[in-house]
């Protein structure tokens, strides 16, 4: 393997934001249009530097590293998605440091519908999930099951068409249908607006939840990323809609994932979250890692000239301490492969 080839953070976010069609307000239930596939971008664009930006109100700018010193959040930038997903888990601790021998391990990728394969940008990268499952049964692991609950089409079917069902498979590891019956009520303890909600019991017992969202455009909360993939735990995902950014942030305090690993390879730009148009889809070729889940998300929301201030279920879930948007007040180690 090439030796990594390290940067600044403003050269490693000037380097990774290429051209794309710009963002807008898309409705997130309807099935669009297919169009013919395009050529993907690749030219290299500036962005606005958000190297000096703080965090909102109730996020301290000079909070500690809580694990002092050692790296808090890595993001690479490569062609190799499952040499990419291996370095940047390493980057931040390795994998045994969140996959014990003999753990039940869960991976939540986002597997929305089954309407369109991975290149669309709608769904996560099948070789970034395989990366994970290996790594996770390396570590010792007694089984690794990978599962969604999508709103278009049947979990089958959708598995198969992202590409993610043939890979885990080779991997070793198991694709579960969330059976209906496995949803149950549970107290949400931490929750400012919900205080109940019906979640996949097998994920909350996992002894391991690794979260894998893409990260793309969404009409209604701006950007899917750690976070909002996590809405594919629960029913009724409907009703989450009214105060849907403080309703994400409830959510995310009860699952609680042990690791994000955040695809960026494909960012989907506009459109989302179901896509259709390769023109909406831009090469960031960017995977990133971090234990906190705001963090990770509010660096995957550079890829798209944002902050994590910007995204309001980022914002509340910092107010509600499940993690810091402060990315100077941690230790980010940035690399090429």
């Amino acid at each position: 393997m090439p030796e990594k080839e390290y940067f600044n953070r403003r050269q490693f976010l000037r380097t990774i934001t290429l051209t794309g069609a710009g963002l807008y307000l898309a409705g997130c239930t309807q099935k669009p249009t297919e169009a013919l596939p395009t050529p993907f971008s690749d030219v290299a664009t500036p962005i606005p530097d958000v190297e000096n930006q703080k965090a909102v109100e109730g996020v301290s700018s000079e909070a500690e590293n809580p694990v002092n010193g050692e790296v808090y959040l890595s993001a690479v930038r490569g062609a190799d998605p499952a040499e990419m997903t291996r370095q940047v888990v390493a980057a931040v601790g390795g994998i045994e440091r969140y996959v014990s021998n003999g753990a039940d391990v869960i991976i939540k990728p986002n597997i929305c519908t089954d309407y369109y394969s991975f290149e669309y940008g709608a769904t996560t990268n099948p070789e970034v999930v395989a990366a994970l499952v290996s790594l996770s049964l390396s570590a010792g692991a007694k089984r690794v099951r990978v599962m969604d609950n999508p709103f278009g089409g049947t979990a089958q079917s959708a598995y198969r068409k992202s590409g993610i069902e043939e890979a885990v498979i080779r991997a070793g590891g198991e694709m579960e249908v969330m059976n209906r019956n496995k949803f149950r009520p549970n107290e949400i303890p931490d929750g400012v607006d919900l205080k109940e909600w019906n979640f996949y019991q097998d994920i909350l017992d996992a002894d391991v939840v690794i979260n894998v969202p893409i990260a793309k455009h969404h009409g209604t909360t701006g950007l899917t990323l750690g976070c909002k993939n996590l809405m594919g735990t629960i029913l009724n995902r409907g009703q989450i809609h009214a105060n849907i950014d403080q309703r994400i942030a409830d959510l995310t305090s009860r699952v609680r994932p042990a690791l994000t690993v955040i695809d960026g390879i494909r960012t989907l730009m506009s459109n989302g979250p179901t896509g259709g148009n390769l023109n909406d889809v831009k090469m960031s070729n960017t995977i990133i890692a971090s234990a906190d889940i705001v963090a990770a998300d509010s660096y995957a929301a550079t890829l798209f000239g944002k902050t994590g201030a910007d995204i309001g279920y980022v914002r509340s879930a910092a107010n509600m301490g499940l993690g810091t948007m402060d990315l100077d007040s941690i230790k980010i180690e940035e690399f090429s492969l």
